[in-house]
């Protein structure tokens, strides 16, 4: 039997059921980043323009689709001197590479291009000796940034692509601002991705539920697990969301290895990682992905101290294995 993952997100935030929030309790949605956005947040503070703004900077900083963004500027090489938010994001990313001995990596652009993942999303099928010459531009364990704030990239062709963790991050700015305007309890969801802080409108932990991708065109409940009062992230990350078709017809996956240049082949389906902060969720989530086997997707966890839950392929079936910090409620 052979599984058909479909685009679906794997995580849905239980306010949405809120009929209506308590009196000290606003709500604040809208589209962001080529999707939609929920918050939910207490205080006598309306946050909804500061939220806006964030979400803006964020996009004008990171994102991958604004010719004008930071990142944008610096792969092209308009500009040199990064910014603050660049450099968080890049030193997570470093960070993340390590933990996952290389799997993850944020300068695999054109490795992703080669595939048709990139921008033009024309898909292709490359060569061995196209792959060879990409991967001498792929590695942010050579890049780095000087003391002056300038990039020193592997090579010219060198190009960051922070998508993987730039939602995650901008999520952790939108809790920033709202902490700033007094909030504390409070949710955000953006694209699936959630972090939460204090406790719900009902006066309890905020609740989450947990999906994994099941064959034909729907989901299965795995669980819901519960955040708060302290502020914590949840992220996922799926081959389901991005499929291409080789020559030969076999199908193959969104994430490549930075390592050999080719999709990655193993049995992780998907990953949801719970951890402090939600760029370092997302990120871990993506390496996951990229670990291919279910224990070398966990290995990265622990090296990382957080905890997660793998969806793995056995056979005709799909299983899950999480680590043992990972607490669902049934």
């Amino acid at each position: 039997m052979k599984y058909k993952l479909v685009v679906l997100p794997l995580i849905s935030a239980f306010f949405f059921t809120f009929a209506s929030c308590r009196q000290n309790f606003s709500k604040s949605e809208g589209q962001t980043w080529g999707t939609v956005y929920h918050i939910a947040y207490d205080g006598s503070e309306n946050c909804d323009e500061a939220v806006k703004a964030t979400l803006q900077m964020i996009d004008h900083e990171l994102s991958m689709f604004n010719p004008s963004s930071t990142v944008s500027l610096v792969n092209t090489g308009r500009l040199e001197k990064t910014s603050l938010h660049f450099r968080r994001v890049f030193d997570i990313s470093q960070k993340i590479n390590r933990l996952s001995g290389g799997v993850y990596d944020p300068t695999i652009g054109p490795i992703s291009n080669l595939w048709g993942f990139g921008p033009s999303e024309t898909a292709t099928e490359p060569d061995a000796e196209a792959i060879s010459q990409a991967l001498k531009a792929v590695g942010i364990d050579s890049c780095s940034i000087d003391t002056c704030g300038l990039i020193v990239r592997k090579s010219p062709a060198t190009v960051f692509d922070f998508s993987s963790v730039a939602k995650g991050y901008g999520i952790d700015c939108v809790a920033d601002t709202l902490e700033a305007l007094g909030a504390h309890n409070y949710m955000i969801e953006i694209g699936g991705e959630v972090l939460a802080c204090g406790l719900n409108p009902n006066g309890r932990r905020w609740r989450i539920q947990i999906d994994s991708p099941l064959s034909g065109l729907g989901h299965e409940r795995l669980g819901v697990i519960e955040l708060g009062p302290e502020r914590s992230a949840v992220a996922s990350s799926g081959n389901y969301r991005n499929l291409r078709r080789k020559a030969d017809g076999s199908l193959y996956g969104h994430t490549l290895s930075p390592l050999s240049g080719y999709p990655v082949e193993g049995r992780v389906a998907a990953a949801t990682v719970v951890a402090s902060d939600c760029a370092t969720a997302d990120a871990l989530a993506t390496a996951c992905m990229a670990a291919a086997e279910p224990d070398s997707a966990l290995a990265i966890l622990s090296r990382a101290e957080a905890n997660g839950i793998i969806v793995y392929i056995e056979g005709d079936s799909l299983q899950t294995r999480a680590t043992a910090g990972f607490k669902m409620l049934r």
